[in-house]
């Protein structure tokens, strides 16, 4: 298993930029694709990135694309989210999450979740 902390939310106003960092320990991180969500209230969990074992292919959703870069560095355990060009509806909770290369069962692991919020 794997344990996943977020950090790096905060307050930031439209357009700006925040990068959101989840540390991982537990097990050897490049047996794992590594994906960010966010989950609104009232609303379900939002896929927004993904990136493989060794960050050779990353996947974005389309309200994303062009604003956020995901990034990996398995050296330091770490996987990464740059965020620029915020929205106000950017503003939820975001969460990193552990997908075990090689199985069939998805994300197996969350972290606590970390709050962004984008002024107007």
């Amino acid at each position: 298993q794997v344990q996943l902390v977020e950090s790096g939310g905060g307050l930031v106003q439209a357009g700006g930029s925040l990068r959101l960092s989840c540390a991982a320990s537990g097990r050897t991180f490049s047996t794992y694709n590594m994906g960010w969500f966010r989950q609104a209230p009232g609303k379900e969990r939002e896929f927004v990135a993904r990136i493989t074992r060794f960050g050779g292919t990353t996947y974005y959703a389309d309200s994303v694309k062009g604003r956020f870069t995901i990034a990996r560095d398995n050296a330091k355990t770490a996987v990464y989210l740059q965020m620029n060009g915020l929205k106000p509806e950017d503003t939820t909770v975001y969460y990193c999450a552990a997908d075990p290369a090689g199985t069939q069962r998805g994300y197996e692991y969350w972290g606590q979740g970390t709050q962004v919020t984008v002024s107007s």
